[in-house]
C-alpha cells in the first residue's frame, strides 16, 4: 500500500512539473526608466561625427537642406541627433516627427539625445528654446525629471504658471534627493502658489 502512496505521489509530481514547465513565459513590457539621465542606445561614432558637422546648420534657415544633402546614420542615435538638430532650430513638430519614425519601443532612447542637446541650452537660460525641447522630451520620457525640472523653470519663468506646477509637481514625484534641485523646485511651487508672489525669479542653478 505504501508503495502505491510512493509511486501516484510521484507521478503528481511529474505531472505538476510538466503543467509548469509548458506554460508560456511571462511578457515582459519595456518602459521607460525612472532616470534623468540620457538613458539611451550608446550613440555610434558616425552618429556624432554626423551630429557635429552639422551642428552649426541647426538653424530656421538652413535646417531644412540637411535631410536632402545631408542624411543622418539610419539609426536610433541618428534619429536622436536629427530631431535635436530641428529642436535646435526651433522646428519641434519636424523633431517630432523624426521621433515617432523610430519603433515606438526605442523612441525614448531617441529623445534621451535630443535631452543631452537642449540640456545646455536651458541651463544657458534660454526659456523661449528650452521649455519645448523639454515639453518634448517629457511627451515621449514622462518621467525623465530633469526635463520635467527644466521644462518647469522654464515655463515659470516665461509665466506658463500652469505647466510650472504641473511639471515640477512631477519632478518632485519622481525625484527625492535632498539637493538643490529639490529645494529649486519647492522654492519656485511656493511662489507660485502664492498670488502675492513677486514677478517669477529664477532661483541659482545647483552645480551638476
Amino acid at each position: 500500500m505504501r508503495r502505491s502512496y510512493y509511486f501516484v505521489g510521484w507521478a503528481y509530481t511529474i505531472l505538476c512539473l510538466a503543467l509548469v514547465a509548458t506554460r508560456e513565459a511571462p511578457v515582459t513590457v519595456a518602459s521607460t526608466p525612472v532616470d534623468g539621465s540620457s538613458v539611451y542606445a550608446s550613440p555610434t561614432s558616425d552618429a556624432i561625427e554626423w551630429f557635429r558637422r552639422v551642428k552649426p546648420y541647426c538653424n530656421t534657415v538652413e535646417v531644412a537642406t540637411l535631410q536632402r544633402e545631408a542624411p543622418p546614420p539610419k539609426t536610433i542615435a541618428g534619429a536622436g541627433y536629427h530631431a535635436a538638430c530641428f529642436a535646435l532650430a526651433g522646428r519641434i513638430d519636424d523633431a517630432r516627427r523624426i521621433i515617432d519614425g523610430v519603433s515606438p519601443g526605442d523612441r525614448y532612447k531617441a529623445v534621451g539625445i535630443v535631452f543631452d542637446v537642449g540640456h545646455p541650452v536651458a541651463d544657458a537660460g534660454d526659456d523661449r528654446s528650452a521649455g519645448p525641447i523639454m515639453e518634448m522630451v517629457i511627451d515621449y520620457w514622462p518621467n525623465h525629471y530633469m526635463a520635467l525640472y527644466h521644462a518647469g523653470m522654464a515655463e515659470y519663468m516665461l509665466g506658463q504658471r500652469d505647466l510650472a506646477r504641473h511639471n515640477l509637481e512631477q519632478f518632485q514625484k519622481y525625484y527625492h534627493e535632498r539637493d538643490g534641485w529639490t529645494a529649486n523646485a519647492v522654492e519656485v511651487l511656493a511662489r507660485l502658489n502664492d498670488p502675492n508672489a513677486v514677478p517669477a525669479q529664477r532661483p541659482a542653478e545647483p552645480p551638476e
